[in-house]
């Protein structure tokens, strides 16, 4: 099948099935036009590499978990290369969340803080006709 039916099958545009090829995440062969051929595993693979993105992977991460992938959600079998690549990318997203939760902690603080002193001007104006510069 060409590019246009494989998008089609699968809801990605023809930019990212490319770019999943330049990743070595899809093949193609070439017709004698030159365009590009997919079997018909390209749609099994392409919906496994969703899935895999939408799990926070990166295309390098992938391309370690194909080889271990088995069907569409994927399931992925037990390979040693596929769960160090899943666990450093678990705690890489653990460490962000508590990056976030930190830097909320710290906004929900400025907010507190300034709601208890409403009605308060910072900085105290000596100046009655001056105006604070909107933020």
């Amino acid at each position: 099948m060409l590019i246009g039916e494989l998008s089609r099958r699968t809801g990605v545009n023809a930019h990212q099935l490319r770019y999943y090829e330049a990743q070595g995440l899809l093949e193609a062969d070439r017709g004698a036009n030159g365009y590009r051929e997919y079997d018909e595993n390209a749609v099994l693979r392409v919906k496994q590499i969703r899935h895999l993105l939408g799990a926070g992977l990166s295309s390098e991460d992938i391309a370690y978990l194909l080889p271990c992938a088995v069907g569409e959600a994927p399931e992925l079998l037990g390979c040693p290369e596929l769960l160090a690549a899943m666990r450093l990318r678990l705690r890489r997203l653990d460490e962000q969340m508590d990056r976030l939760a930190q830097s909320r902690d710290a906004l929900a603080g400025y907010i507190d803080a300034a709601d208890r002193m409403a009605g308060e001007s910072y900085p105290p104006f000596d100046d009655p006709d001056h105006e604070p510069v909107p933020a």
